[in-house]
């Protein structure tokens, strides 16, 4: 269910785009929408990987840098029958993670030295658990694609609202159909792929937190990493060098009360109280929590 409501809000979100399009510049407009939706989903697929990681200065280290937290990845992506991907870290004492990567054969997970100091072993098991999941179901990828369909469509949207400001094109279209058009691009669009991006990252997020409690071994590990994690998140400063743009990445979002300054719809993430409340049910299905 989670795969196919997935897809549903990808198509949706490629089909406001190219609404947008058609609204600038008819189907001529269309059409080159169509075309820059084809062309982000394939810079997304081959450079995600890489241009996050170096965005946030991750270095990748070997077992002999990190031998604790490399063998850990190594046990975890046997469980999920995954190849070994990269293992990197953050310098940032926020702790925080995130996964990365357009396929399973080139993925990597990302750790701070913040979260390998605040969690135990098995804490940082279930996160890293949830991190494989985002990789085992290409989560990643879907989620860069839909924020950079995304952020063109609120690119598209200033453009069109300065032209308007200053009287450029649109000139020899029927002005009620024209006002329409304009107010579809500038206020509706954005938001509506705002919306539909913000519940991928959601549901995804859900799922992997499902997965990760499988692969880890409990949920409760996830369950109480992700509480210690949190309250950093609402109660420390924020990620230095966290942006919006980014912040669907990382298993909590790193910008500082995040979840609780929006409602839900606006949010990346889940609150981390449901999250931890399907962990607990998930354990106990599991009769590993009494």
């Amino acid at each position: 269910m989670n795969t196919i409501k997935t897809a549903i809000l990808m198509a949706l979100l490629c089909g406001v785009l190219v609404a947008v399009g058609g609204a600038v510049g008819g189907r001529d407009g269309a059409t080159m929408m169509l075309v820059i939706s084809l062309a982000i989903n394939f810079v997304s697929y081959w450079f995600s990987d890489s241009l996050v990681l170096k965005a946030y200065g991750a270095r990748e280290v070997t077992e002999a840098q990190a031998p604790e937290l490399y063998h850990l990845v190594a046990k975890l992506a046997r469980n999920a029958d995954l190849p070994m991907p990269k293992v990197c870290i953050m310098n940032s004492d926020v702790p925080n993670a995130f996964a990365t990567g357009r396929s399973p054969s080139h993925a990597a997970v990302c750790v701070t030295t913040g979260i390998m100091r605040a969690l135990e072993y098995n804490e940082l098991g279930g996160v890293l658990g949830h991190e494989l999941s985002h990789i085992k179901h290409r989560d990643t990828l879907i989620s860069t694609v839909a924020a950079s369909i995304a952020g063109v469509i609120s690119w598209i949207a200033n453009i069109a609202q300065w032209a308007a400001i200053f009287g450029m094109g649109g000139r020899d279209r029927d002005d009620n159909g024209g006002a329409i058009g304009l107010l579809f691009t500038v206020i509706i669009a954005p938001i509506a792929a705002t919306l539909i991006q913000l519940a991928i990252s959601r549901s995804r997020e859900y799922e992997a937190d499902r997965s990760g409690g499988e692969i880890c071994g409990n949920p409760m590990y996830l369950a109480d990493a992700l509480e210690k994690i949190d309250y950093y998140a609402t109660h420390a400063r924020p990620m230095a060098d966290a942006t919006p743009a980014t912040a669907h990445m990382f298993i909590i979002n790193p910008l500082k009360n995040s979840h609780r300054a929006f409602i839900s719809l606006f949010s990346t993430h889940p609150a981390t109280e449901d999250r931890i409340e399907r962990l607990h049910e998930q354990a106990r299905e599991m009769r590993l929590l009494k």
